[in-house]
């Protein structure tokens, strides 16, 4: 006791800084209630309910949007131009939430150049094409298999974040990357186990490609969006986020539109409609709350990128994951092995080590 008493003293006469007490569990849970207390204070009661109506409508509307595009599929749908339509159909919903932001918030539409139009038209093009690999993926694969495989869109979007915007990368955040590539290695690995019997193995294969290439180029367009808000927009405020959703998805539904007329899709519906299982008011209702439920899920992250922070939408696109999964195997009763499982947890470890490894970035990362 007297030894410590003379560090002690003797740390104070150098002027040394004295050792910091260990903080207990217990502060620093007390701190975390603090902090979001006064962050609660901060903003008024409206800025809550919107972000936790956009956080439901993520948690909620992404989840059925997936499981309506298996529900066509299971009860007799075949075409996979319908589903990648339907994904970007309801985009006049978004441009019916834009029009009155330029009236409340008392701004005008970002002026179009042609940088800035073709910039539309690519990530348009692009995302057409990554609607049509997932339509490939949900075709093939049950609907929990198809959202655990497509959460590895979080590693391409790190990867070409980091390739085309400079987004940096920390020890946490390739250890996620690692982590759910190990996850996707777990199920490719037990294929045999949750392949529909009406799905030969090399469909399931194409299915397991598609959905890989559609989260590949899903990062890519992440990426994208980004470098266009940096390079060309150079802001990031509410109504500009949503003036790129809507020309996006309606260069990307004009796309579409173009391949279902191509492909005779438009004629395919009525015939589809009739052999479709609990007939043609059940086909029409899938189809339309597919395309609903993909908008507002669309609506609910950009408003959760704009009023929280990109690791709050991670938490929540992380969460997604094993909603999808479990209502999956609820309501549609997909198989889950071990194996899923055990993917799953390691899908969503990988989640929270990427989410961590974000926010230390954007601590330490200069304002």
């Amino acid at each position: 006791m007297r030894q410590t008493l003379l560090e002690a003293g003797d740390r104070m006469e150098e002027g040394l800084p004295e050792a910091e007490p260990s903080v207990s569990t217990w502060d620093r849970i007390s701190n975390l209630k603090t902090m979001a207390w006064e962050a609660y204070k901060r903003k008024p009661i409206s800025h809550w309910i919107l972000l936790a109506l956009s956080s439901a409508a993520m948690l909620v509307a992404f989840p059925a949007s997936s499981l309506l595009s298996r529900v066509y599929y299971n009860n007799g749908g075949t075409s996979k131009w319908i589903i990648s339509w339907v994904a970007v159909a309801g985009w006049p919903l978004t441009a019916l939430i834009l029009l009155p932001t330029y009236f409340f918030l008392k701004t005008y539409p970002t002026p179009l150049d042609l940088k800035l139009t073709l910039s539309y038209i690519v990530l348009g093009f692009l995302s057409a094409a990554d609607n049509l690999m997932y339509a490939y993926a949900y075709a093939y694969l049950p609907a929990s298999t198809a959202a655990l495989i497509a959460s590895s869109s979080l590693v391409f979007s790190a990867l070409f974040g980091y390739a085309i915007v400079n987004n940096k990368l920390n020890a946490s955040m390739i250890n996620a990357l690692v982590i759910i590539t190990a996850a996707m290695t777990i199920i490719a690995l037990d294929s045999d186990s949750d392949r529909y019997s009406n799905v030969t193995d090399k469909q399931y294969i194409m299915g397991f490609v598609w959905d890989i290439l559609g989260s590949a180029l899903h990062g890519l367009i992440f990426a994208l969006s980004e470098l266009v808000f940096v390079r060309l927009l150079g802001r990031r405020s509410f109504h500009v986020v949503l003036e790129q959703q809507v020309m996006v998805s309606l260069f990307a539904f004009v796309f579409t539109t173009i391949g279902m007329v191509v492909s005779k899709d438009f004629q395919g519906m009525k015939s589809e409609a009739k052999t479709f299982e609990g007939g043609a008011s059940a086909y029409y209702q899938v189809l339309i709350w597919g395309a609903i439920t993909f908008q507002l899920g669309i609506l609910g992250s950009t408003a959760v990128l704009f009023l929280a922070s990109t690791v709050m939408a991670g938490v929540l696109n992380a969460v997604r994951v094993p909603i999808t999964s479990i209502a999956a195997v609820i309501l549609l009763h997909d198989p889950m092995s071990g194996f899923k499982i055990l993917s799953l947890i390691i899908t969503f470890w990988g989640f929270a080590s990427y989410i961590y490894g974000s926010s230390s970035v954007s601590k330490y990362s200069p304002s």
